[in-house]
């Protein structure tokens, strides 16, 4: 039964109507009706898993989102994730959340990957992990890419929160990839490409007035100032060495 998940989409579709944010979609006939699907989605903000769950929503699907252990963790937000059926996956261990994904599908379910892991601080899409077509592969499910922009505006990494109104989303869904998983590297590479050129599309297709040069949220190749992937990458790496270190002092004590 899922009885929080509808409430929260119709809250969702409120936020958007009293905060004038405009979605401008195509490709959700992408999305399957009914049976199994992976959605591979590009990862820019904390508020993703709303909007890639948008599509689905207007296909009348639930998507069942993969997100790491620790949001199941948290008191608060560990219910929630639950309530909505997500998939909890340990990033040190991630063998037990793939098999329940697989199983997911299996059973016709939508569900939905961010095949990068983390944030992207640049904006741009991160190397992939090839788990992702292999999930499809063994599930014998279509893995359907799909592109955000402009959800980093309102929530991310390193930036305080705008919940101001009049902002553009947009969501590109593509067609399905083939994935067999004889080749994950292979096939993770051309799922990476599509979702550049999808991601490229979006970007040119966005309302100039709303990322103008210099933007923090726009990649510097295109006009803004967002960290290169090289510095991203540099950050991430800062990020979990901090980590760990705060870990192995929590042991200590």
């Amino acid at each position: 039964m899922d009885i929080s998940y509808p409430v929260t989409i119709a809250a969702a579709r409120t936020w958007f109507k009293l905060g004038d944010i405009k979605i401008n979609m195509t490709g959700a006939e992408h999305i399957p009706e009914k049976g199994g699907a992976l959605l591979a989605i590009n990862h820019l903000s904390f508020v993703d898993y709303v909007m890639a769950g948008f599509p689905g929503a207007e296909r009348g699907r639930l998507t069942r989102f993969i997100a790491k252990k620790e949001v199941f963790d948290h008191p608060v937000g560990g219910p929630v994730m639950r309530s909505f059926h997500h998939i909890p996956i340990d990033r040190s261990y991630g063998a037990a959340g793939m098999k329940k994904a697989v199983e997911y599908l299996q059973n016709g379910e939508i569900v939905g990957i961010f095949p990068e892991a983390t944030i992207s601080r640049s904006f741009l899409i991160k190397d992939l992990k090839t788990g992702t077509v292999r999930i499809a592969a063994e599930a014998g499910v279509p893995l359907v890419p799909v592109v955000l922009w402009g959800t980093q505006r309102i929530m991310t990494k390193g930036q305080k929160v705008d919940l101001s109104r009049h902002k553009t989303i947009g969501i590109e869904i593509g067609p399905p990839l083939p994935v067999t998983g004889e080749d994950p590297a292979a096939e993770t590479a051309a799922l990476k490409s599509q979702m550049e050129t999808m991601l490229d599309r979006l970007i040119k297709a966005h309302p100039a007035e709303e990322q103008p040069p210099g933007s923090w949220w726009l990649p510097k190749a295109y006009g803004g100032s967002a960290p290169t992937l090289e510095e991203a990458e540099a950050m991430y790496v800062e990020e979990r060495r901090l980590r760990a270190q705060r870990k192995a002092a929590k042991r200590k004590s």
